[in-house]
Protein backbone atom coordinates (compact mmCIF):
# COMPACT_ATOMS: atom_id res chain seq x y z
CA UNK A 1 0.00 0.00 0.00
CA UNK A 2 1.01 3.61 -0.47
CA UNK A 3 0.17 6.14 2.21
CA UNK A 4 -2.86 5.88 4.48
CA UNK A 5 -5.74 6.48 2.04
CA UNK A 6 -9.05 5.36 3.61
CA UNK A 7 -7.26 4.40 6.84
CA UNK A 8 -8.15 5.58 10.33
CA UNK A 9 -5.16 5.87 12.63
CA UNK A 10 -5.50 6.22 16.39
CA UNK A 11 -2.37 7.90 17.74
CA UNK A 12 -1.61 7.51 21.43
CA UNK A 13 0.77 10.06 22.96
CA UNK A 14 2.30 9.51 26.40
CA UNK A 15 4.29 11.66 28.83
CA UNK A 16 7.74 11.99 27.30
CA UNK A 17 9.78 14.92 25.99
CA UNK A 18 9.56 13.33 22.54
CA UNK A 19 5.81 14.01 22.59
CA UNK A 20 6.48 17.23 20.68
CA UNK A 21 7.52 15.12 17.69
CA UNK A 22 4.01 13.67 17.48
CA UNK A 23 2.87 16.87 15.77
CA UNK A 24 5.06 16.00 12.77
CA UNK A 25 3.77 12.42 12.82
CA UNK A 26 0.18 13.71 12.64
CA UNK A 27 1.16 15.98 9.77
CA UNK A 28 2.75 13.10 7.85
CA UNK A 29 -0.32 10.89 8.25
CA UNK A 30 -2.63 13.65 7.05
CA UNK A 31 -0.28 14.39 4.14
CA UNK A 32 -0.62 10.74 3.08
CA UNK A 33 -4.42 10.91 3.13
CA UNK A 34 -5.01 9.27 6.53
CA UNK A 35 -7.47 10.20 9.27
CA UNK A 36 -5.89 10.71 12.71
CA UNK A 37 -7.60 10.46 16.08
CA UNK A 38 -5.29 11.52 18.92
CA UNK A 39 -5.52 10.10 22.43
CA UNK A 40 -3.33 11.79 25.06
CA UNK A 41 -2.43 10.70 28.54
CA UNK A 42 -2.51 13.28 31.32
CA UNK A 43 1.29 13.45 31.39
CA UNK A 44 1.50 13.99 27.62
CA UNK A 45 -0.33 17.29 28.03
CA UNK A 46 2.66 18.61 29.97
CA UNK A 47 4.79 18.37 26.82
CA UNK A 48 2.49 19.34 23.94
CA UNK A 49 -0.80 21.19 23.71
CA UNK A 50 -3.97 19.27 22.77
CA UNK A 51 -4.96 22.32 20.71
CA UNK A 52 -1.89 21.86 18.50
CA UNK A 53 -2.78 18.25 17.77
CA UNK A 54 -6.47 19.01 17.26
CA UNK A 55 -5.61 21.74 14.78
CA UNK A 56 -3.29 19.44 12.81
CA UNK A 57 -5.55 16.37 12.87
CA UNK A 58 -8.84 18.28 12.36
CA UNK A 59 -10.36 15.87 14.88
CA UNK A 60 -11.09 16.29 18.59
CA UNK A 61 -8.28 15.17 20.88
CA UNK A 62 -9.49 12.58 23.37
CA UNK A 63 -8.15 12.78 26.93
CA UNK A 64 -10.82 11.76 29.45
CA UNK A 65 -11.89 8.18 30.00
CA UNK A 66 -15.42 9.03 31.08
CA UNK A 67 -16.51 11.06 28.09
CA UNK A 68 -18.49 10.55 24.91
CA UNK A 69 -16.74 10.62 21.55
CA UNK A 70 -18.35 13.09 19.14
CA UNK A 71 -21.11 13.52 21.76
CA UNK A 72 -22.85 10.22 21.02
CA UNK A 73 -20.47 7.27 21.19
CA UNK A 74 -18.67 5.68 24.12
CA UNK A 75 -15.17 7.01 23.58
CA UNK A 76 -12.86 4.07 24.12
CA UNK A 77 -15.14 1.62 22.29
CA UNK A 78 -15.70 3.93 19.32
CA UNK A 79 -12.00 4.61 18.85
CA UNK A 80 -11.03 0.98 19.38
CA UNK A 81 -13.49 -0.20 16.72
CA UNK A 82 -12.81 2.47 14.10
CA UNK A 83 -9.03 2.10 14.19
CA UNK A 84 -7.27 0.41 11.27
CA UNK A 85 -4.05 0.87 13.22
CA UNK A 86 -3.25 2.07 16.72
CA UNK A 87 0.15 3.72 17.19
CA UNK A 88 1.70 4.72 20.51
CA UNK A 89 4.43 7.29 19.81
CA UNK A 90 6.16 8.07 22.03
CA UNK A 91 5.54 5.16 24.39
CA UNK A 92 7.01 5.44 27.90
CA UNK A 93 8.22 2.52 30.02
CA UNK A 94 5.18 3.09 32.22
CA UNK A 95 2.72 2.75 29.33
CA UNK A 96 4.49 -0.34 27.98
CA UNK A 97 4.29 -1.92 31.44
CA UNK A 98 0.59 -1.13 31.74
CA UNK A 99 -0.20 -2.68 28.37
CA UNK A 100 1.84 -5.79 29.20
CA UNK A 101 0.06 -6.10 32.53
CA UNK A 102 -3.42 -5.69 31.05
CA UNK A 103 -4.05 -2.50 33.02
CA UNK A 104 -6.73 -0.20 31.59
CA UNK A 105 -6.98 2.81 33.90
CA UNK A 106 -6.96 5.73 31.46
CA UNK A 107 -8.30 6.47 28.01
CA UNK A 108 -5.27 5.28 26.05
CA UNK A 109 -4.74 1.99 27.90
CA UNK A 110 -8.48 1.30 27.70
CA UNK A 111 -8.59 1.87 23.93
CA UNK A 112 -5.59 -0.45 23.51
CA UNK A 113 -7.29 -3.12 25.60
CA UNK A 114 -10.48 -2.87 23.54
CA UNK A 115 -9.08 -2.73 20.01
CA UNK A 116 -8.73 -5.59 17.56
CA UNK A 117 -6.57 -3.45 15.28
CA UNK A 118 -2.81 -3.99 15.07
CA UNK A 119 -0.87 -1.95 17.64
CA UNK A 120 2.51 -0.39 16.86
CA UNK A 121 4.59 0.86 19.80
CA UNK A 122 7.44 3.37 19.41
CA UNK A 123 9.32 3.50 22.74
CA UNK A 124 11.21 6.57 23.95
CA UNK A 125 12.99 6.76 27.30
CA UNK A 126 16.30 7.06 29.12
CA UNK A 127 18.88 4.47 28.06
CA UNK A 128 18.98 2.88 31.54
CA UNK A 129 15.21 2.53 31.52
CA UNK A 130 15.36 1.00 28.04
CA UNK A 131 17.94 -1.55 29.20
CA UNK A 132 16.04 -2.36 32.40
CA UNK A 133 15.30 -6.12 32.31
CA UNK A 134 11.70 -5.56 33.42
CA UNK A 135 11.08 -3.20 30.49
CA UNK A 136 12.69 -5.68 28.12
CA UNK A 137 10.59 -8.49 29.58
CA UNK A 138 7.44 -6.45 29.01
CA UNK A 139 8.44 -5.75 25.42
CA UNK A 140 9.14 -9.44 24.81
CA UNK A 141 5.75 -10.31 26.30
CA UNK A 142 3.96 -7.89 24.00
CA UNK A 143 5.88 -9.04 20.93
CA UNK A 144 4.90 -12.63 21.73
CA UNK A 145 1.27 -11.47 21.88
CA UNK A 146 1.50 -9.91 18.41
CA UNK A 147 2.20 -6.28 19.24
CA UNK A 148 4.53 -4.49 16.83
CA UNK A 149 7.54 -2.44 17.92
CA UNK A 150 9.91 -0.04 16.22
CA UNK A 151 13.23 0.16 18.01
CA UNK A 152 14.31 3.49 19.50
CA UNK A 153 17.29 5.27 17.97
CA UNK A 154 20.70 5.81 19.54
CA UNK A 155 22.01 9.31 20.22
CA UNK A 156 21.78 12.29 22.54
CA UNK A 157 18.96 11.97 25.08
CA UNK A 158 17.00 14.74 26.78
CA UNK A 159 18.50 13.83 30.15
CA UNK A 160 21.97 14.76 28.89
CA UNK A 161 23.27 11.22 28.38
CA UNK A 162 23.87 9.26 25.22
CA UNK A 163 22.59 5.85 24.27
CA UNK A 164 19.60 3.98 22.94
CA UNK A 165 16.25 5.48 23.81
CA UNK A 166 15.50 8.31 21.37
CA UNK A 167 12.17 8.09 19.59
CA UNK A 168 12.69 6.55 16.16
CA UNK A 169 12.75 9.02 13.28
CA UNK A 170 9.28 10.07 12.15
CA UNK A 171 9.91 8.84 8.59
CA UNK A 172 10.87 5.43 9.99
CA UNK A 173 7.73 5.30 12.14
CA UNK A 174 5.59 6.15 9.11
CA UNK A 175 7.36 3.46 7.09
CA UNK A 176 6.74 0.90 9.84
CA UNK A 177 3.07 1.92 10.05
CA UNK A 178 2.65 1.25 6.34
CA UNK A 179 4.49 -2.05 6.77
CA UNK A 180 2.11 -3.17 9.53
CA UNK A 181 -0.90 -2.28 7.35
CA UNK A 182 0.48 -3.97 4.23
CA UNK A 183 -0.38 -7.52 3.14
CA UNK A 184 2.37 -10.07 3.80
CA UNK A 185 1.93 -11.82 0.47
CA UNK A 186 5.68 -12.17 -0.14
CA UNK A 187 6.54 -13.75 3.20
CA UNK A 188 9.06 -16.52 2.74
CA UNK A 189 10.21 -15.18 -0.62
CA UNK A 190 13.76 -14.08 -1.35
CA UNK A 191 13.76 -11.04 -3.62
CA UNK A 192 16.67 -9.58 -5.57
CA UNK A 193 16.32 -6.00 -6.85
CA UNK A 194 18.86 -3.99 -8.82
CA UNK A 195 18.76 -0.21 -9.07
CA UNK A 196 20.58 2.93 -10.09
CA UNK A 197 23.20 3.63 -12.76
CA UNK A 198 26.63 2.16 -13.28
CA UNK A 199 29.87 4.09 -13.84
CA UNK A 200 32.36 2.98 -16.46
CA UNK A 201 35.73 4.71 -15.86
CA UNK A 202 37.71 6.47 -18.58
CA UNK A 203 40.53 7.53 -16.30
CA UNK A 204 40.92 8.22 -12.54
CA UNK A 205 38.61 11.29 -12.68
CA UNK A 206 36.13 10.63 -15.52
CA UNK A 207 33.52 8.02 -16.21
CA UNK A 208 30.56 7.20 -18.48
CA UNK A 209 27.18 6.95 -16.78
CA UNK A 210 23.47 7.82 -17.12
CA UNK A 211 20.95 9.89 -15.12
CA UNK A 212 19.24 7.03 -13.27
CA UNK A 213 18.48 8.11 -9.69
CA UNK A 214 17.65 4.66 -8.29
CA UNK A 215 14.28 5.90 -7.02
CA UNK A 216 12.23 3.29 -8.88
CA UNK A 217 14.34 0.36 -7.74
CA UNK A 218 14.47 1.61 -4.16
CA UNK A 219 10.67 2.01 -4.14
CA UNK A 220 10.27 -1.59 -5.37
CA UNK A 221 12.71 -2.91 -2.73
CA UNK A 222 10.85 -0.99 -0.01
CA UNK A 223 7.47 -2.33 -1.19
CA UNK A 224 8.70 -5.95 -1.21
CA UNK A 225 10.13 -5.50 2.29
CA UNK A 226 6.85 -4.06 3.58
CA UNK A 227 4.98 -7.01 2.11
CA UNK A 228 7.14 -9.62 3.81
CA UNK A 229 9.90 -10.33 1.31
CA UNK A 230 13.53 -10.87 2.30
CA UNK A 231 15.11 -8.28 0.01
CA UNK A 232 18.62 -7.86 -1.35
CA UNK A 233 19.07 -4.51 -3.09
CA UNK A 234 22.09 -4.12 -5.39
CA UNK A 235 22.57 -0.52 -6.46
CA UNK A 236 24.94 1.64 -8.40
CA UNK A 237 25.96 5.02 -6.95
CA UNK A 238 22.91 7.09 -5.93
CA UNK A 239 22.22 9.91 -3.50
CA UNK A 240 19.32 8.33 -1.59
CA UNK A 241 19.44 6.22 1.55
CA UNK A 242 18.56 2.52 1.18
CA UNK A 243 15.24 1.35 2.63
CA UNK A 244 15.18 -0.08 6.13
CA UNK A 245 15.45 -3.82 6.67
CA UNK A 246 16.97 -4.70 3.29
CA UNK A 247 20.39 -6.17 2.56
CA UNK A 248 22.08 -3.36 0.66
CA UNK A 249 24.94 -4.09 -1.74
CA UNK A 250 26.56 -0.98 -3.30
CA UNK A 251 28.41 -1.38 -6.61
CA UNK A 252 30.02 0.93 -9.16
CA UNK A 253 30.52 -0.60 -12.60
CA UNK A 254 28.56 -2.98 -14.82
CA UNK A 255 31.15 -5.65 -14.01
CA UNK A 256 30.59 -5.07 -10.28
CA UNK A 257 26.83 -5.30 -10.82
CA UNK A 258 27.15 -8.57 -12.74
CA UNK A 259 29.37 -10.10 -10.04
CA UNK A 260 26.97 -9.06 -7.25
CA UNK A 261 23.92 -10.38 -9.11
CA UNK A 262 25.68 -13.68 -9.71
CA UNK A 263 26.56 -13.88 -6.00
CA UNK A 264 22.97 -13.37 -4.79
CA UNK A 265 21.08 -15.02 -7.67
CA UNK A 266 20.87 -18.61 -6.47
CA UNK A 267 18.58 -18.25 -3.40
CA UNK A 268 16.32 -15.69 -5.10
CA UNK A 269 12.69 -16.50 -5.89
CA UNK A 270 11.95 -13.16 -7.58
CA UNK A 271 14.37 -10.90 -9.45
CA UNK A 272 13.48 -7.37 -10.53
CA UNK A 273 16.11 -5.63 -12.66
CA UNK A 274 15.51 -1.88 -12.66
CA UNK A 275 19.18 -0.87 -12.82
CA UNK A 276 20.26 1.20 -15.80
CA UNK A 277 23.40 -0.82 -16.51
CA UNK A 278 25.80 0.56 -19.11
CA UNK A 279 25.69 -1.36 -22.40
CA UNK A 280 29.24 -0.28 -23.24
CA UNK A 281 32.47 0.57 -21.43
CA UNK A 282 35.83 1.92 -22.61
CA UNK A 283 38.00 -0.88 -23.93
CA UNK A 284 40.96 0.54 -22.03
CA UNK A 285 41.14 2.75 -18.94
CA UNK A 286 43.95 5.26 -18.54
CA UNK A 287 45.79 5.09 -15.20
CA UNK A 288 46.43 8.84 -15.45
CA UNK A 289 44.09 11.71 -16.17
CA UNK A 290 43.65 12.15 -19.92
CA UNK A 291 44.81 15.67 -20.71
CA UNK A 292 42.80 17.99 -22.90
CA UNK A 293 44.00 18.13 -26.51
CA UNK A 294 43.19 20.27 -29.52
CA UNK A 295 41.83 17.31 -31.46
CA UNK A 296 39.12 14.95 -30.25
CA UNK A 297 40.37 11.67 -28.77
CA UNK A 298 39.22 8.37 -30.20
CA UNK A 299 37.24 6.39 -27.66
CA UNK A 300 37.02 2.66 -28.33
CA UNK A 301 34.17 0.87 -26.59
CA UNK A 302 33.30 -2.74 -25.83
CA UNK A 303 30.08 -4.45 -24.76
CA UNK A 304 29.41 -5.11 -21.10
CA UNK A 305 27.80 -8.33 -19.87
CA UNK A 306 24.07 -8.44 -20.60
CA UNK A 307 23.03 -9.32 -17.04
CA UNK A 308 19.32 -9.67 -17.79
CA UNK A 309 19.85 -11.98 -20.76
CA UNK A 310 22.24 -14.10 -18.69
CA UNK A 311 19.63 -14.46 -15.96
CA UNK A 312 16.94 -15.32 -18.51
CA UNK A 313 18.96 -18.33 -19.65
CA UNK A 314 19.26 -19.81 -16.16
CA UNK A 315 16.25 -18.48 -14.24
CA UNK A 316 14.52 -21.87 -13.82
CA UNK A 317 11.28 -21.41 -11.85
CA UNK A 318 12.23 -17.94 -10.65
CA UNK A 319 10.16 -14.92 -11.64
CA UNK A 320 12.31 -12.54 -13.68
CA UNK A 321 11.15 -8.97 -14.26
CA UNK A 322 12.96 -6.44 -16.41
CA UNK A 323 12.60 -2.76 -17.23
CA UNK A 324 12.73 -1.21 -20.68
CA UNK A 325 13.57 2.49 -20.68
CA UNK A 326 12.62 3.78 -24.12
CA UNK A 327 12.12 7.10 -25.91
CA UNK A 328 10.15 5.75 -28.90
CA UNK A 329 8.14 2.68 -29.98
CA UNK A 330 7.86 1.85 -26.29
CA UNK A 331 5.63 -1.23 -26.40
CA UNK A 332 7.23 -2.74 -29.51
CA UNK A 333 10.74 -2.55 -28.04
CA UNK A 334 9.57 -3.79 -24.62
CA UNK A 335 7.76 -6.84 -26.02
CA UNK A 336 10.78 -7.74 -28.12
CA UNK A 337 13.01 -7.48 -25.03
CA UNK A 338 10.54 -9.59 -23.02
CA UNK A 339 10.75 -12.45 -25.52
CA UNK A 340 14.43 -12.17 -26.39
CA UNK A 341 15.60 -12.23 -22.78
CA UNK A 342 13.10 -14.86 -21.57
CA UNK A 343 11.40 -12.62 -18.99
CA UNK A 344 8.18 -13.27 -17.14
CA UNK A 345 7.27 -9.61 -17.02
CA UNK A 346 8.61 -6.29 -18.26
CA UNK A 347 7.90 -2.72 -17.27
CA UNK A 348 7.97 -0.43 -20.28
CA UNK A 349 9.18 2.91 -18.99
CA UNK A 350 8.70 6.06 -21.09
CA UNK A 351 11.76 8.22 -20.41
CA UNK A 352 11.29 10.51 -23.37
CA UNK A 353 9.03 13.01 -21.62
CA UNK A 354 10.09 15.94 -19.48
CA UNK A 355 7.98 14.96 -16.44
CA UNK A 356 8.56 11.21 -16.14
CA UNK A 357 11.47 8.79 -16.15
CA UNK A 358 14.91 9.39 -14.70
CA UNK A 359 15.58 11.54 -11.61
CA UNK A 360 11.93 12.46 -10.96
CA UNK A 361 9.33 11.18 -8.48
CA UNK A 362 6.71 9.99 -11.00
CA UNK A 363 6.63 7.46 -13.82
CA UNK A 364 4.51 6.56 -16.81
CA UNK A 365 4.76 2.82 -17.40
CA UNK A 366 3.07 -0.14 -19.03
CA UNK A 367 3.37 -3.59 -17.47
CA UNK A 368 3.54 -6.51 -19.90
CA UNK A 369 3.32 -10.14 -18.79
CA UNK A 370 4.56 -12.94 -21.04
CA UNK A 371 1.53 -14.16 -22.98
CA UNK A 372 -0.67 -11.50 -21.44
CA UNK A 373 -2.10 -8.11 -22.32
CA UNK A 374 -0.41 -4.72 -22.05
CA UNK A 375 -1.45 -2.99 -18.82
CA UNK A 376 -0.96 0.73 -19.36
CA UNK A 377 -0.85 2.77 -16.15
CA UNK A 378 -1.44 6.52 -15.85
CA UNK A 379 1.24 8.87 -14.54
CA UNK A 380 1.74 8.06 -10.86
CA UNK A 381 4.37 8.15 -8.15
CA UNK A 382 7.12 5.58 -8.26
CA UNK A 383 5.82 4.17 -4.96
CA UNK A 384 2.43 3.59 -6.60
CA UNK A 385 4.08 2.00 -9.63
CA UNK A 386 5.93 -0.33 -7.26
CA UNK A 387 2.68 -1.41 -5.58
CA UNK A 388 0.98 -2.08 -8.93
CA UNK A 389 3.97 -4.13 -10.06
CA UNK A 390 3.98 -6.18 -6.86
CA UNK A 391 0.26 -6.84 -7.19
CA UNK A 392 0.87 -8.33 -10.64
CA UNK A 393 3.83 -10.38 -9.45
CA UNK A 394 1.68 -11.70 -6.57
CA UNK A 395 -1.00 -12.77 -9.05
CA UNK A 396 1.63 -14.49 -11.19
CA UNK A 397 2.92 -16.34 -8.12
CA UNK A 398 -0.61 -17.42 -7.21
CA UNK A 399 -1.25 -18.66 -10.76
CA UNK A 400 1.92 -20.74 -10.69
CA UNK A 401 1.09 -22.23 -7.31
CA UNK A 402 -2.40 -23.19 -8.47
CA UNK A 403 -1.00 -24.87 -11.58
CA UNK A 404 1.48 -26.96 -9.58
Amino acid sequence: MTGFRNKEIVLGITGCIAAYKSAELVRQIIKQDGQVHVVMTESAREFISPLTLQTLSVNPVVMELFSLYEEKEIGHISLAERADLLVVAPATANTIGKIAGGIADDMLSTVISATRAPVLIAPAMNVNMWENPIVQRNITTLKDLGYHFIEPATGDLACGTQGKGRLAEIDDIVDEMITVLSPRDFSGKNVLVTAGPTREPLDPVRFMTNPSSGKMGFAIARAFCRRGGAVTLISGPVSIAPPRNVRFVPVLSARDMADAVDRYFEPSDIIVKTAAVADYRPRSVSDQKIKKQDDSPNLELERTTDILATLGKKKGNRILVGFAAETQDLIVHAQEKLERKNLDMIVANDVGGSETGFAVDVNKVSIITAGGPVDELPVMSKEEVAEHLLDRIARLLETRQLSC
